[in-house]
């Protein structure tokens, strides 16, 4: 046998008892804590567009329409790149897929300082940005969580999809700093640093597998051998899409998360600073308050993950799309003053806590409806997030540039955000009692 035949077999191995089995912390928590790290690096990309708006179009004279379509290319990439990284993370591992994607991230913001056409704001920021990014996207908080975790899922995933708004929190108040004081360019640099900043974290202490440390995954009966290498990860990300879209359930995830990302990082991440600038509040505290509703998306997204682990998932998302709706149609009368008033504050705790709650049980929800495939399907359903809220990152600048004002914007997406709710209600539960069909 050779010296790889051998390795490979004793991976494949349930542990022995011994050092690894007095561990008091298991392993999945240390994976879990890197994930987390990564993606608040890979985050800082996601706080710049809404404060690159008025920058580049003050210095190039480019039309908000024309920067929101470029900020319309990456949210689309975002999405649609996700379902194939996952798949490209069966094929080749976590750990090689995200050190790419973080690189890719790093030298399309790094490049974006030497643009001087809106092409190359469509090439750095739209596509190459949007792909790196997409790699990194809520797809591979899922992979972590279904090979490392069967207890606390709900949980976990709470956790790591609180990482993105950790980094927004982290990198927000500093690149608003950066941009009002020293222009948008070391904003982009920096950002760039961050993202390779975490390469070599990913590439020293990720882990593809239980098995690769011979661990069982954390709250599991019985040792899970790493399955192998998945050939044709394009094929399979398109043939799981085949397969799940002759179902019900699937149009529906995917519509109600359209309609979330549409809501959320289409409109508030991308327009709220402008809509904000444009009632004369400075720029530093618009995106203060942006961060704010970072804070409290952490702790609304960790508690909707251990709702998730507790309560029926579907109605969970009708009650946060709901109250998201409802909260957005009061935000126009908010921004009429450039003072920040307790009813504003009252809205950003809001919103914070219900920014990115749907997370968690529409990943409980993929997990019930398709199994072994729901890291793939999930990135499926994340792709129409990210359309949904390409959409409105490009139609919110159009409006903006028609009408004067984002109104009719807010006004739009709390409207969506109730179509959404009575979206989920009609998700049907999938039996999962052994030798029970599904219901026709």
């Amino acid at each position: 046998m050779t010296q790889t035949s051998e390795a490979a077999a004793v991976a494949q191995q349930p542990p022995k008892p011994g050092r690894g089995s007095r561990m008091r912390v298991h392993r999945a928590w240390f994976v879990a804590a890197v994930t987390f790290v990564t993606i608040i690096g890979a985050a800082a990309f996601r706080s710049v567009p809404g404060l690159l708006i008025d920058p580049l179009h003050d210095e190039f004279d480019w039309s908000r329409g024309t920067i929101s379509a470029a900020v319309s290319v990456n949210l689309a990439l975002y999405g649609l790149t996700a379902p194939f990284a996952a798949a490209l993370m069966d094929r080749f591992g976590i750990r090689r897929v995200v050190a790419v994607a973080l690189t890719v991230i790093a030298l399309g913001s790094g490049l974006t300082v030497w643009m001087t056409a809106a092409w190359q704001l469509m090439l750095c920021w739209g596509l190459l940005v949007g792909l790196g990014s997409g790699s990194m996207a809520l797809a591979f908080a899922a992979t972590v969580t279904n090979r490392w975790f069967t207890e606390r899922r709900g949980l976990v995933s709470g956790i790591l999809t609180a990482a993105s708004a950790s980094g927004q929190l982290i990198f927000l108040p500093l690149l608003s700093w950066i941009v009002e004081r020293h222009d948008w360019r070391p904003a982009a640099v920096t950002v760039a640093l961050a993202a390779l900043a975490v390469v070599p974290f990913v590439w020293l202490l990720l882990r593809d597998h239980p098995a690769d440390v011979g661990q069982k995954p954390y709250g599991a009966t019985e040792f899970v051998p790493k399955p192998a290498p998945v050939p044709g990860a394009a094929r399979r990300a398109v043939t799981v899409l085949f397969s799940a879209a002759r179902t019900g359930p699937f149009w529906l995830l995917a519509g109600t998360f359209a309609i979330c990302g549409a809501s959320t990082n289409g409109l508030i991440q991308t327009h709220f600073v402008p809509a904000a600038h444009d009632h004369d509040m400075p720029l530093t505290t618009a995106a203060s308050l942006l961060a704010v509703i970072g804070v409290f998306d952490v702790v609304g997204t960790i508690a909707s993950g251990w709702f998730t682990d507790r309560f029926e998932a579907r109605r969970l998302l009708a009650v946060y799309y709901s109250l998201r709706g409802v909260s957005l149609l009061f935000l126009p009368l908010l921004l009429v003053t450039p003072s920040v008033q307790p009813p504003m504050i009252f809205f950003i705790v809001f919103y914070g806590l219900d920014w990115v709650a749907t997370v968690p049980p529409t990943l409980a929800l993929c997990r019930e409806q398709y199994g072994e495939d729901s890291a793939i399907v999930f990135g499926w359903v994340l792709a129409s997030h990210q359309v949904g809220a390409a959409l409105v990152a490009f139609l919110g600048g159009v409006a903006r540039d028609a009408f004067g004002s984002y109104d009719v914007v807010w006004y739009a997406s709390g409207a969506l955000c109730a179509v959404a709710a009575l979206m989920a209600l009609v998700i049907r539960r999938r039996p999962t009692a052994v030798g029970v069909e599904a219901v026709a």
